[in-house]
């Protein structure tokens, strides 16, 4: 009852981690794109989705992350038997799941130093830069998830 419950508010905080990430790219493209604009429309824009930026990001993504983070651990621990037996976690399942984890927060660290960057005006990604790396979270993800359905490997 309990690992399906903590399994259940893990999914659903990794859905709006996911939803955060694969959307501020997203942003950051627009933003991008809005220099080639005249300036009174283009610093009206820039200032509209920069505020979005900071509020997707501080609003959904942070704090989903850390709550993926924390159920994560927790059903770690549940496997384990609470703490009895970690013999799961050398699996190469397992081990593809930990290094998704790795590189979703890795990718995260980057988007929310980007958002600093671009905020400062100083980024020097463009639009489609932000267009071609908008999925790198997604293929991630199906990597991470097929190895937990599947437990391949075990």
């Amino acid at each position: 009852m309990t690992y399906d419950l903590v399994r259940g508010l893990h999914i659903l905080a990794v859905i709006a981690w996911m939803a955060g990430m694969l959307f501020l790219p997203r942003l950051y493209a627009y933003d991008a794109e809005q220099n080639a604009k005249a300036e009174p429309l283009r610093t009206e824009m820039q200032s509209l989705l920069r505020l979005w930026q900071t509020r997707l990001l501080r609003i959904i993504v942070n704090p989903s992350m850390i709550l993926a983070f924390v159920f994560g651990v927790w059903l770690l621990w549940l496997r384990s038997g609470e703490g009895a037996d970690w013999t799961f976690a050398h699996q190469p399942w397992m081990v593809a799941k930990l290094v998704g984890v790795l590189l979703l927060g890795g990718w995260h660290g980057f988007l929310a130093g980007q958002r600093k960057k671009i905020q400062a005006g100083t980024s020097r990604y463009s639009g489609r830069f932000w267009r071609m790396t908008n999925e790198i979270p997604f293929v991630i993800a199906i990597v991470m998830v097929l190895s937990v359905t599947t437990e391949w490997g075990a």
